[in-house]
């Protein structure tokens, strides 16, 4: 079984391993999840278990919201539901509660989020560009693309020149983080290094298949 879990990051903070090796980690709140739906290739051509967190209120879900996780159990409409793949059927029933105690023998795991929303940013900000020259004969142009293509021939920007846009608030997936920490009495996890999103952005938590 993939090993799969939701929740939301609470913030970055350091821990010191008993070397005395400062070590920067991300906390994460994870579960308990509970499962919403299991889908196996008879029903539905993959295998999958669908996961629900956070409870939410009644009368700001929607009718199908409420069906939905009224069969699993007659469980609660939740906030975040995502899918965790798996590579054969699972085992697990519909209602079945998932901590982070999943964990527990688990080294590393790959962490998706949605980064931050940053709006609408220039070059400079979005791609890194250095600018124009900040010297005579530059005026109000220091952040300035420069020329983004050909003229004549073919007269028209080409596919994938990096110009001013949306910045940030994509899916990112931070792989092969190391697990640090699992805390089970206050469901939280403690992974080394960043993890994309604010704190308090929900984040998909699974077992990495990366090799090492």
């Amino acid at each position: 079984m993939v090993v799969g879990l939701l929740g939301r990051k609470v913030g970055m903070t350091q821990i010191y391993r008993e070397d005395g090796q400062a070590v920067p980690v991300t906390v994460l709140e994870c579960g308990p999840c509970t499962v919403l739906q299991v889908k196996t290739p008879e029903t539905d051509g993959y295998c999958a278990v669908q996961l629900g967190y956070l409870d939410r209120k009644r009368k700001t879900a929607t009718a199908a919201a409420r069906g939905h996780a009224r069969k699993a159990g007659n469980a609660e409409p939740k906030r975040y539901i995502r899918e965790i793949r798996q590579d054969e059927p699972p085992t697990l029933k519909l209602g079945d509660q998932l901590t982070v105690s999943v964990f527990e023998a688990i080294k590393r795991v790959d962490v998706t989020g949605v980064s931050k929303g940053r709006g609408f940013a220039g070059v400079v900000k979005r791609h890194g560009f250095r600018g124009l020259r900040a010297t005579h004969g530059v005026k109000r142009m220091h952040r300035h693309p420069g020329s983004s293509g050909p003229s004549a021939d073919p007269s028209r920007t080409r596919k994938g020149i990096r110009k001013p846009g949306h910045f940030g608030h994509a899916k990112v997936t931070a792989l092969n983080l190391e697990v640090v920490k699992v805390d089970p009495d206050a469901n939280l996890l403690v992974v080394k290094g960043a993890v994309p999103g604010p704190n308090g952005g929900f984040v998909t938590v699974r077992q990495t298949n990366r090799l090492g």
